[in-house]
């Protein structure tokens, strides 16, 4: 690897080291993160999505909230006005962040670095 590709890969780990410290620093968020990545159609209730990903449904739509304050997810109020559907964004931008995160968690390197980056987040 080329001096100038070893930079350049170094800065979007960092990057992307910051787009778990700032939005995906649970890891309850980073399955709702690679929920919406492999399913960008999806659009449901945390209840749902709860029950998909396996968790508890309060944990779930509390961090499915901050998903949508930090601009990853978004949401609206369905049929009777008391259910919440969340959707990921069509931003392209946080599109392309998610997916170069997901593509980085491939790497075994990053994904421990990125793991490390949550556990330090939640002491």
């Amino acid at each position: 690897m080329t001096a100038t590709k070893a930079t350049s890969q170094r800065d979007e780990d960092t990057r992307l080291l910051d787009f778990v410290r700032e939005k995906v620093d649970t890891f309850v968020k980073w399955d709702l993160v690679r929920f919406f990545h492999d399913n960008p159609f999806a659009a449901d209730s945390a209840e749902n999505i709860a029950r998909f990903a396996g968790r508890d449904a309060r944990t779930v739509e509390k961090d499915l909230q901050e998903l949508v304050r930090s601009g990853v997810l978004e949401t609206n109020v369905a049929g009777n006005g008391t259910t919440r559907i969340y959707r990921y964004v069509k931003d392209q931008q946080v599109r392309d962040v998610v997916q170069r995160f997901v593509i980085a968690c491939d790497n075994r390197d990053f994904r421990v670095r990125a793991i490390n980056q949550v556990i330090e987040g939640l002491q």
